[in-house]
């Protein structure tokens, strides 16, 4: 008897050369069913349809196909068990022996903005999930497709072997179809959790209570591997990406080499900072004001806002050059003409933005190696907004620290009020300075930081750093700090260099010891009462 192979995909990239390859080559009858039938047969190719297979029609609209004992029968089987063959025997049920299925695009549809429930009910696959796992869990003798990645290997291990493809073969395949259907259902009770339908009422008279992350987040999924890494953080590291088709897997790579693990971890810091300034021309985010971040190793070292893009860019640049070589860069709004012009002026390794003009995009092409990278906002938005990082054995789950800055709660330690310019210095210095790694220190003045501390063992260590790359600009700017002041130390370094107002959380013990320095020294303090450690 002819080995049989059922096809029945979602996505119909690949399918038709790997069916003829099964057939033609190989000596596979084909079953199919639905879309995917239609469109072998107009390949020419002799497909017999499952409706036909198991004398059951396809029934309300589509939601029973493949769900019949011709099926699941024939791909459960186990070789050579006298009971099974004797069922299929008795059952008349031919054995399948290679299943290659993908889902419906339920990812795909809830990223829409505005899906109706009824649309993505309608597009969680039921039919296509029993049968992948069917064929896993029978994997000693059934070989399971979930993806067009895996159709070239597959066939090039079919070719190697006169009878099938190899038992290890057929486990890997078995562990990725696991992991497909596991990412797929906890992409439904995800989009479901985050419905209005679904939120439980809240009692406006109760006070707010900080609540733990709930235990089923999506964190907790096997994400769809989007990429293998040429490496991790350095070349003697694996690596690899997984990732849902929302937040960096709903970018468009434009132009430039593959992307590193430092090159995403890089990336999603700048992106995390540049939307303090807003991100894109409509939307809940909308940009109000042009801005341009720098990054290095995670931390920012240039950050501007300016009137259009490119003198954003220009001034995040001249906060600090020398770092900004081999840099990421994050513009919150298209990049037009001038805007690229400046990215050419340097080496940088990427740069991501909601648009490029076609202008722009001519101009960077001529830097083959750099990667540009197209992030829509609404890719951002439907992306979860839990901080998730793992330790030994676990995870961490937090929220993200990405609440809009409340000046209404700040307030004036010191005698002297700030000016009105310092106070908006102030403002940009805090929405900067939790970008920074702790101890983190962050010196600005006019919508630009001039000089950056990040991730020193003591707080005045930090000062140092940020004072001296700022130089003599710091003379009139603003100081700001992640953390409270525990000593006096820095408010009386920060006054050395000329800075006039200074911003942190307050709270030490020792408080009023910072705060009689600034008012003996003549500097504005104001205190938030809020931190903003990163780790």
């Amino acid at each position: 008897m002819a080995p049989t192979a059922l096809l029945s995909v979602s996505d119909k990239r690949g399918v038709v050369p790997l069916a003829e390859a099964l057939n033609r080559l190989h000596g596979y009858q084909l079953l199919s069913s639905g879309g995917t039938a239609k469109v072998l047969e107009e390949a020419g190719l002799p497909v017999t349809r499952v409706a036909d297979h198991t004398g059951a029609p396809e029934i309300l609209g589509g939601r029973v196909k493949t769900l019949h004992p011709r099926i699941h029968g024939g791909i459960l089987a186990r070789r050579g068990d006298p009971a099974h063959e004797a069922d299929l025997l008795a059952q008349k049920i031919d054995p399948i022996d290679v299943v290659v299925v993908n889902l419906y695009p339920f990812r795909e549809t809830v990223a829409v903005p505005d899906v109706s429930w009824d649309s993505a009910i309608e597009n969680i696959d039921i039919g296509g999930p029993t049968m992948v796992r069917s064929a896993a869990k029978n994997h000693a003798h059934v070989a399971v497709l979930t993806s067009p990645e895996q159709y070239d290997s597959f066939l090039q291990a079919l070719s190697g072997s006169a009878g099938g493809v190899d038992a290890n073969v057929r486990r890997q395949l078995a562990l990725e179809a696991f992991a497909h259907t596991a990412a797929y259902d906890v992409a439904i009770s995800r989009w479901m959790q985050s419905r209005p339908e679904l939120q439980p009422a809240v009692d406006a008279n109760s006070p707010a209570e900080a609540k733990a992350p709930d235990e089923a987040l999506p964190w907790l999924e096997a994400l769809p591997l989007r990429q293998t890494l040429r490496y991790g953080e350095n070349p003697h590291q694996k690596a690899a990406w997984f990732s849902s088709p929302v937040g960096w897997g709903g970018a468009k790579q434009l132009q430039g080499k593959e992307l590193s693990t430092n090159n995403l971890l890089d990336l999603e810091a700048a992106l995390a900072t540049v939307r303090e300034f807003g991100y894109g021309s409509d939307g809940l985010h909308r940009a109000e004001q042009a801005a341009a971040v720098v990054v290095k190793h995670t931390n920012p070292c240039g950050v501007a806002v300016g009137d259009g893009v490119a003198i954003a860019l220009t001034r995040a640049l001249d906060g600090d050059r020398i770092s900004a070589f081999g840099g990421i860069v994050a513009l919150n709004a298209v990049v037009d003409h001038l805007a690229a012009k400046e990215l050419t002026s340097l080496f940088l390794e990427c740069v991501v933005a909601p648009g490029y003009s076609p202008e722009a995009r001519e101009i960077l092409a001529a830097k083959g190696n750099l990667r540009l990278l197209e992030l829509a906002p609404e890719a951002i938005d439907a992306a979860a907004k839990d901080h998730v990082r793992s330790i030994l054995g676990g995870v961490l789950v937090q929220d993200l620290d990405d609440q809009p800055i409340d000046p209404s709660a700040w307030t004036v330690a010191s005698q002297r009020q700030p000016t009105a310019a310092e106070d908006a210095d102030l403002r940009f210095a805090w929405q900067l300075v939790r970008h920074v790694r702790s101890n983190a220190i962050l010196v600005a003045r006019d919508g630009q930081s001039l000089g950056v501390g990040a991730g020193q063992m003591n707080r005045v260590g930090s000062a140092r750093l940020a004072l001296e790359a700022a130089g003599e600009q710091a003379v009139g700017a603003v100081l700001a700090s992640d953390g409270f002041f525990p000593f006096d130390d820095t408010v009386r370094l920060a006054a050395s260099h000329g800075i006039k107002a200074v911003i942190h959380p307050g709270g030490s013990l020792r408080d009023a010891d910072s705060i009689k320095a600034c008012d003996e020294l003549g500097l504005a303090m104001v205190l938030t009462g809020r931190r903003h450690f990163l780790h």
